[in-house]
């Protein structure tokens, strides 16, 4: 294995569905669906779905984390639990189908401690892989700049550190030493300062961010369009296959997986950048929060690996 996964805030994931979803009234409900969640967790998910490997760190805490562990036992997924002293959080998702729509409800975590927080760091420090993926929210109680530390760790033992997160934790984050980020259009605009930037704009501000130091490959996520590659070499863009959108659950994680298990096997980077596009493309065509299924994953690639 030669990729390492971290999650902060993971998350016991519940998905069901109703006939419509309407207030002051009990709604009956499909039975529900368990997952486990949170982004490296469901990065780590992803690239074992996909035929992969990795070893996903985790804080998880009473019923709920004990459930998150049983969940990626049966997945096959390696997995490293730093103990927490209080219950990993739960997620609901609910798909109306009265009209076709989901709503998601996402908790806070609760308070990490300094102790479970240098769980994390130990065990960072231990990996001796090609790979580190932080990715996902930071609970209350993790300073903004905790990425940034596990980047530190990363360029001290000469790991690549891909970093997917937003706000405050992206922008100390960038402060160390990056291979890959994979922002959206507005984390973009976030990062160099601006309020918002237009489409046409993106490529300017990609290498503008690129001949920064920001990173040495960034992954604009554009949704259902695909994504945009920014390296020193220049731009390249991937286009996603048009499918039937079940839920867009799970698609930033899949995609980021399918990336790190085509880069982990040596390919190149719009190789690496269309094979996550397949990945989180592959997502959107599954219910709840499923992840890719590894068929489509492939089917998808190989349609936009011809695709000019």
């Amino acid at each position: 294995m030669s990729i390492l996964t971290i999650t902060l805030n993971p998350s016991l994931d519940k998905s069901t569905a109703a006939e419509q979803v309407v207030p002051e009234k009990k709604i009956r409900c499909e039975a529900p669906r368990y997952e486990p969640g949170g982004g490296g967790i469901n990065v780590s998910r992803a690239i074992k779905k996909m035929g992969g490997d990795s070893l996903c760190v985790y804080l998880a805490g009473g019923h709920s984390g004990e459930r998150i562990t049983e969940l990626l036992d049966q997945e096959g997924v390696k997995m490293k639990v730093v103990p927490a002293h209080a219950p990993t959080r739960e997620n609901l998702v609910v798909m109306d189908h009265s009209r076709n729509e989901q709503y998601r409800f996402g908790m806070p975590g609760e308070t990490v401690t300094d102790a479970e927080l240098q769980g994390i760091l130990e065990e960072v420090e231990k990996w001796d892989g090609d790979y580190i993926v932080a990715s996902g929210s930071l609970p209350p109680g993790a300073p903004d700049n905790f990425y940034g530390q596990i980047g530190r760790i990363a360029e001290k033992k000469g790991i690549r550190y891909v970093v997917d997160t937003s706000g405050k934790p992206l922008h100390e984050a960038v402060k160390e030493k990056v291979f890959l980020l994979k922002p959206n259009i507005n984390e973009l605009a976030s990062l160099l300062g601006k309020d918002r930037i237009e489409a046409r704009e993106q490529e300017e501000y990609a290498q503008k961010a690129i001949a920064q130091g920001t990173c040495e490959m960034m992954v604009v996520s554009l949704g259902p369009k695909g994504a945009m590659l920014a390296t020193k070499e220049g731009i390249s863009y991937v286009m996603s296959p048009t499918v039937d959108t079940v839920s867009a659950v799970g698609a930033g994680d899949s995609m980021v997986g399918g990336m790190m298990l085509a880069l982990n096997r040596g390919w190149d980077k719009v190789a690496a950048v269309q094979y996550g596009v397949a990945a989180g493309t592959a997502a959107t065509m599954t219910p709840g929060s499923e992840l890719c299924n590894g068929p489509d994953v492939e089917r998808l690639y190989e349609w936009i690996s011809k695709t000019p």
